[in-house]
């Protein structure tokens, strides 16, 4: 076999032409990349989940059953948006998209200090049996008096009163709806007491919806008036115990054990119920409310 071998002239331009070609062909991968980063400038479209989709998703958050978990559609970022408290272990997190299975992309998961729960406790305002809530909205049926409440404290049913000893009587449970929903009805049987459609010196004059980032005002018997915003709608709330309340106003509004049942309000109209949350008003948290307005419905009575 014969091995032909190049002068070192040849050599020379041999090594030139090797690296005009190796120069060309790392300006042509240098341009196959760049093409792409060009055309990428633009963030691309985030996924869109389908109304059947979230819905889907939504049945499975609440199949699998954690208590201390909230959830609701977020219509800007197009996912179901679920909290849970510092009860939810890892774990049940897991749980969650497992059940979510093919959906659990629209699922985003959150965070929130504190826990979950009904606010409910023993002290002053309206009071039965061991239990104090707040008074929401005064209403009436033709001439018949009644307030609002929530149906976590109504559930029990029996009679209501001013005081915690039980010496001045306001009157029987008419209705009550939990879980599911949260709200009941309490009637004025005593003649001797009044009951102003207002809310503390606020006059509430008409009943509406709530729409996210609306300013809003809660009311109760621990805390007194706080302000805060609505972050959510229609959102589900698992308290724990087969407790699943679901159709509520998410907030910024702070409340504590006791506020239950007091009302949501945006200047003179009439919002929502209490429900419960996380948090204090100390460090802030999260409540959720029932609207009112399937309160005023279901029992044919109207604020005033």
């Amino acid at each position: 076999m014969k091995i032909k071998r190049t002068t070192s002239g040849d050599s020379v331009t041999r090594r030139r032409r090797n690296r005009l070609i190796a120069v060309a062909s790392g300006m042509a991968a240098a341009g196959a990349l760049v093409a792409p980063a060009t055309a990428s400038a633009e963030a691309p479209a985030p996924h869109t989940w389908s109304a059947s989709a979230l819905d889907t998703a939504s049945d499975a958050v609440r199949s699998a059953d954690v208590a201390g978990t909230a959830w609701y559609v977020d219509k800007e970022s197009g996912k179901l948006v679920v909290s849970a408290d510092s009860r939810v272990s890892g774990a049940e997190l897991a749980r969650i998209r497992r059940a979510a299975g093919e959906v659990a992309g629209a699922v985003e998961i959150e965070r929130v200090d504190g826990t979950y729960r009904r606010y409910l406790s023993g002290g002053d305002a309206v009071y039965a049996g061991q239990y104090r809530c707040s008074l929401g909205f005064n209403v009436r049926k033709g001439s018949t008096y009644y307030f609002l409440t929530a149906g976590h404290c109504t559930e029990g049913g029996g009679n209501w009163y001013t005081d915690s000893g039980h010496s001045t009587l306001i009157g029987p449970t008419a209705g009550s709806s939990f879980p599911g929903n949260d709200y009941g009805l309490v009637r004025y049987s005593n003649s001797a007491l009044s009951h102003p459609g207002t809310v503390g010196s606020v006059d509430i004059t008409g009943a509406g919806d709530a729409r996210v980032g609306q300013s809003v005002t809660r009311r109760g018997s621990t805390t007194g008036t706080h302000s805060g915003q609505v972050t959510g709608l229609n959102a589900t709330v698992n308290y724990g115990g087969g407790d699943i309340v679901s159709g509520l106003i998410r907030t910024t509004v702070c409340a504590e054990p006791g506020d239950s049942g007091g009302p949501l309000y945006a200047g003179g109209t009439a919002l929502g119920l209490t429900s419960g949350g996380s948090g204090d008003c100390g460090s802030g948290g999260t409540t959720f409310f029932q609207p009112v307005r399937e309160a005023l419905n279901a029992y044919g009575v109207s604020v005033y």
